[in-house]
């Protein structure tokens, strides 16, 4: 109503004639009901001013729009009382934009100064390192918060120096770290530059560590597109992020053909990789999930996360050992899977070592055996077995049963039926078992933090990166191969404990690092590939093809007829015999000449 009266009197300098005063009034009767018919409808009325944003604006622009459009059309069709001047039809559309869109926003910025404004310089003082659309996104969260108080930025491009950013003036380089936090008393910065590459961020890092600023960086973008946490909840720099690696290119077009709407099979389900697998593949929609794994409390767990998902793939969980041929065969023959990535398996190499050497070599080469040869006979498209870098030039029975493993998978492979493709890497970050959660243990208990040698190193990869290149190998192969993963540089063992010192606030004279020597199998290099294997490249660059020798379905036997024999003999005696099988084994107790193996098993067949 306000607006259609002072376009009115804009059009008459503020003295409107009593004729248009009459046509103003008998107009109005039908413009104004008709105008918040339409916005009725258009939800103008449903927005709550307090959170009034650029949607709202682009909603209350079509809004007057259609109901402008519609006042037009009935004053040519209709011709009703009153003449309305054709500068008013043009001006009462703006101003209803400026009244009712300014309203909102000014009621939004007086809340927000009211609720907010005096906690912009109450918390502490922070530097934000980066510059760029997560910064943006950082500050207007920040924005809210009592806790912190941004003082300034810093960006390594130099067309933002000097510039601004919602109130926040780019105060210099990354370099200038030091210095300027000396100068503005600040103790702690920010990380926002998600889009750097690796290396930069963990420069950065070292570069705020070295002088004593406590670091603390965004939530991931994968946590921030899942809703469950905002670009405001902040978390310390953790090892990870140092040792993270750059983002996995994935052919997407060809991992959809090969998942959705397939039933896929996942043993290991409730594990560290079986679940981040679980995870992966229902992104790409399969029509089944069957989750198999021997731990019912993995599998319960695994049920809980994924119960809130909302997701149209039918998920089974189901309890059974890979090794019990019956219940396998049963589940293979209920549920058809198209797909099967084995995960389950014996990993610890200091448990599997002694005491359980015959169930590591019964649960890996027995288990993968009973659920490949279930896949074959039930006519299962790809299995795919998830090995290890430890099956290189093995010095542990965890080792040598994987390698055994990976060549079951090759032994069985024939020309038509079932594709087995293997897929080696090495550690991943955060798994069960993995030193960095041991090492926070520790660094938690005051220390100390033990390290087997010196000079101990391993690769190290993110669960999450090691699944999409187990799916990227598994929609890659054609049967027969050994995918070896680009695990980029090996790390020191003892540099990882240093930094994990420093990242929690301590010095080494706070936190003691001792060495309490290699355990039994365990060695100082892991290898990707064994001597006597070359590799082939692939057109992805972060997978190569291990050309490894390869058995064939006589020595799987034989090998199987062996591993039922080893659990009835002495350990000693297994680890002797397993260099028969596994020439490149170099365990703590080599093959014995003497021995031989018994008739029924002799002469296997290597290629």
């Amino acid at each position: 109503m306000l607006a259609w009266w002072v376009a009115f009197l804009f059009r008459f300098n503020f003295d409107i004639p009593d004729n248009f005063s009459q046509s103003m009034l008998e107009s109005a009767v039908w413009v104004i009901p008709l105008q918040a018919l339409v916005f009725l409808f258009a939800g103008l009325y449903r927005g709550v001013w307090r959170f009034a944003s650029l949607p709202d604006l682009q909603r209350l622009i079509r809004a007057i729009a259609i109901s402008s459009a519609l006042v037009v059309a009935i004053l040519f069709m209709f011709k009703p009382h009153g003449v309305v001047p054709r500068s008013v039809l043009i001006m009462d559309p703006m101003l209803l934009l400026l009244l009712m869109g300014g309203s909102r926003f000014a009621y939004r910025a007086w809340k927000e100064h009211r609720l907010y404004g005096s906690a912009q310089f109450s918390g502490k003082p922070v530097l934000v390192l980066g510059a760029g659309e997560a910064a943006v996104a950082l500050l207007k969260d920040l924005s809210k918060s009592r806790e912190w108080n941004v003082v300034g930025l810093l960006d390594d491009k130099k067309a933002m120096r000097g510039r601004e950013l919602l109130g926040i003036n780019v105060l210099g380089s990354i370099e200038q770290l030091p210095k300027l936090a000396h100068a503005l008393s600040v103790e702690h910065v920010i990380v926002a530059m998600p889009s750097a590459r690796h290396q930069r961020r963990r420069e950065v890092v070292e570069l705020a560590n070295q002088h004593g600023l406590n670091v603390l960086t965004v939530p991931s973008f994968d946590d921030l597109m899942s809703g469950r946490v905002s670009m405001a909840q902040l978390r310390p720099v953790e090892v990870e992020d140092l040792l993270g690696r750059e983002p996995v290119t994935l052919d997407g077009e060809g991992l959809q053909h090969l998942i959705e709407g397939q039933v896929v099979l996942i043993s290991g389900a409730g594990g560290s990789i079986g679940s981040e697998l679980c995870r992966q593949v229902l992104k790409y929609h399969p029509q089944c999930l069957v989750c198999l794994d021997q731990s019912e409390y993995a599998l319960y767990r695994l049920e809980q996360e994924f119960s809130g998902l909302a997701t149209h793939t039918r998920i089974e969980y189901l309890v059974g050992d890979v090794r019990n041929a019956r219940r396998v065969q049963q589940v293979l023959g209920r549920y058809k899977p198209d797909v099967v990535f084995h995960a389950a398996a014996y990993k610890h190499v200091p448990m599997m070592e002694n005491c359980n050497v015959a169930e590591s070599l019964s649960n890996n080469v027995n288990g993968t055996y009973t659920i490949a040869q279930a896949c074959k006979n039930t006519g299962v498209a790809k299995f795919v077995l998830i090995s290890t870098d430890k099956a290189v030039n093995p010095t542990n029975v965890m080792g040598a049963s994987k390698r055994l493993a990976e060549m079951v998978c090759q032994g069985l492979q024939e020309d038509a039926g079932t594709r087995f493709v293997v897929v080696r890497f090495g550690n991943v970050l955060g798994s069960s078992g993995s030193v960095i959660p041991k090492f926070r243990e520790q660094i938690a208990a005051g220390g100390p933090i033990t390290v087997t040698h010196p000079e101990i190193t391993r690769y190290f990869m993110s669960i999450p990166e090691a699944c999409q290149l187990v799916m990227q190998a598994g929609l890659m192969g054609d049967g027969g191969e050994i995918f070896v993963l680009d695990m980029g540089d090996p790390v020191r063992i003892v540099d990882l404990a240093r930094d994990m010192i420093r990242l929690s606030g301590f010095n080494e004279d706070d936190i003691e690092i001792v060495y309490s020597g290699l355990r039994p199998g365990e060695k100082l290099y892991e290898e990707l590939l064994a001597d006597d294997e070359l590799t082939l490249p692939t057109p992805h660059d972060k997978l190569r093809i291990a050309v490894a020798r390869n058995v064939d379905e006589a020595w799987v036997h034989a090998l199987l007829k062996w591993i039922d024999r080893a659990s009835l003999i002495d350990e000693t005696v297994i680890k002797q015999e397993l260099g028969m099988w596994v020439e490149e084994y170099a365990g703590d107790i080599h093959a014995n000449p003497a021995l031989v193996l018994p008739p029924e098993v002799e002469s296997p067949t290597i290629h």
